[in-house]
């Protein structure tokens, strides 16, 4: 096998990133009050601009530095398409679903979905949703974690990869078990500063090497791959659409309908995503969450820039066959880029700024899991709102064991696969499961228990279901039988499902509104008048 840098120094900068970023957690924790409120918002006592950066750094995850990247390497505008729908889902999430979101509630995504709604049922659907939604965006992490780890040390043996899985896994669990949503929150801002520093440095470089000239680096990365990896022709292809879901033939409908799904489902997804959205509840006022959001938008745009940069240039200096024939695929781009510009140093300088993404995105899955488990199910649902609240962490701290365990299992059976596809799965479900309740709730009076209840389990349901009966798990018949559904991305069916489930279930419905409740709710979600004092109690 083929050897990426110098094994010990890629060791060195991981152990560095790990014992740097674990001693902060464990400065910043030291004296902190351990409740539920700090555990889960860390006390809502970060300002606007700090969070703006934890949300960058929560936003930014293995796929958006790794999955993009390497996307853009192979399959060229194409490629392009996550970042561009990853740029523009954040802004309807922050301005459209987060701030009313977080001005309404107090922890967690259920706490808004229920405000005016019969508590048990739609926190119970709730919190199921956020665990399944948690845990297939985390296969993604993890699996980016598998690829990450094998390039550099070299490990292509399937158990030696599994291994690391489980390290990272292990690692994540001390993360959130140590520093809760406080110290989470500030490894995402030291994770969000290295990963835009890192990915600046390195555009800078490549740009550098073509005169700082975009054409010639564009003309570069079409000349160094006349054909792909399969030895079809490519080169002008890398900037033209439809590479990869343009199609040919009688099945050229399905592969643009699968693209037509994917965009819906990066456009929408972010808006279901419970981790991002619980960021807002970690700051003391409105105002600071719209500071948030102005900071994390020019963060995050900035960003996504570089990623057209980074991309054509891992194709330019690179080659797609050289990235394709590296453990983690398409994920290796960035690291490859790096190795070719700096050599073994800069490679691990800019994988273990990756990892640190990953595990700084992992934690702050594993806390909105949990927290959702304990809050919603365990103190809502299970002890009816009259639970211990030391207990309540207690049962958070262990759900989050028990999370920590699943996306180890569920990140050996994913990894290989490109990170950024499956994070547009962790996409439809979010978008589909959540959204269209979350949007009901919020803008119609009407909305009641029984729509948002059928509405959430609609949208979940049908969006796993179809994702395992599609190309997406196996494109075999033979390996997979019940591969009927042709598109690779369900949210162009089960999202109009989800919003048929939930207004057929209002007008169905038989319980009355609460006009005190709506009105509350209302005034709430639009000036953020009392989420303080929700947020403090």
């Amino acid at each position: 096998m083929k050897e990426y840098g110098v094994p010990l120094i890629n060791m060195g900068v991981f152990g560095a990133f790990v014992l740097l970023t674990l001693v902060v957690v464990i400065m910043v924790t030291r004296n902190t009050e351990k409740k539920a409120s700090t555990f889960y918002t860390g006390g809502a006592s970060f300002s606007g601009r700090q969070n703006g950066l934890a949300i960058t750094g929560d936003y930014l995850s293995a796929a958006a530095f790794l999955g993009v990247t390497g996307a853009i390497a192979v399959y060229g505008y194409d490629g392009l398409l996550y970042s561009v729908g990853f740029f523009i889902a954040l802004l309807l999430a922050l301005y459209l679903v987060a701030e009313p979101l977080r001005n309404t509630g107090q922890y967690t995504m259920a706490d808004v979905l229920s405000f005016r709604m019969s508590q048990r049922p739609v926190r119970t659907a709730a919190a199921i949703s956020t665990l399944v939604v948690s845990l297939v965006y985390l296969l993604a992490q993890m699996a980016g974690a598998g690829g990450l780890v094998a390039l550099l040390l070299g490990v292509k043996d399937p158990l030696a990869q599994s291994a690391v899985i489980a390290g990272v896994g292990v690692v994540m669990i001390v993360y959130v078990l140590i520093g809760g949503m406080k110290g989470t929150t500030w490894v995402q801002m030291i994770k969000a500063t290295l990963l835009i520093i890192g990915a600046a440095v390195m555009s800078f470089w490549v740009l550098s090497r073509y005169g700082f000239n975009m054409s010639e680096l564009l003309g570069a990365a079409v000349s160094n791959n006349p054909t792909d990896a399969k030895g079809k022709p490519l080169g002008q292809a890398l900037l033209e659409p439809m590479l990869k879901y343009g199609g040919t033939g009688d099945t050229a409908w399905i592969t643009k309908l699968s693209f037509i799904s994917l965009a819906i489902a990066l456009v929408a997804g972010p808006s279901g995503l419970p981790h991002v959205l619980m960021r807002f509840y970690t700051v003391p006022t409105a105002k600071e969450a719209r500071r948030s959001a102005v900071w994390s938008i020019v963060l995050v745009g900035i960003f996504f820039l570089l990623t057209l940069v980074l991309g054509y240039g891992a194709a330019a200096l690179v080659g797609i066959k050289e990235i394709l024939g590296a453990p983690g695929k398409e994920n290796a781009a960035a690291p490859l880029l790096a190795l070719e510009l700096g050599g073994a140093p800069l490679m691990g300088v800019i994988s273990g700024i990756a990892f640190a993404t990953i595990l700084a995105v992992v934690a702050g899955l594993t806390i909105t899991a949990s927290a959702s488990f304990a809050h919603d199910l365990y103190n809502s649902v299970i002890k009816k709102g009259k639970a211990d609240p030391a207990q309540e962490v207690k049962v958070a701290r262990i759900t989050a064991v028990v999370i920590g365990v699943l996306a180890i299992i569920g990140g050996i059976a994913a990894n290989g696969q490109n990170i950024a596809f499956l994070i547009s799965l962790a996409f439809a479900v979010a978008a589909c499961a959540n959204l269209p309740s979350i949007l009901m709730t919020l803008y119609w009076k009407k909305f009641s228990t029984r729509g948002s209840v059928w509405s959430i389990y609609t949208g979940l349901i049908s969006s796993i279901l179809l994702i395992i009966s599609s190309p997406a798990i196996a494109t075999a018949p033979a390996v997979n039988p019940i591969a009927w559904f042709p598109l690779t991305n369900p949210t162009i069916v089960a999202m109009p499902l989800a919003f048929l489930a939930g207004i057929i279930g209002t007008l169905t419905s038989r319980e009355p509104a609460d006009p005190e409740l709506q009105a509350e709710m209302e005034v709430r979600s639009m000036t953020g008048a009392g989420a303080a004092e929700a947020i403090a109690h």
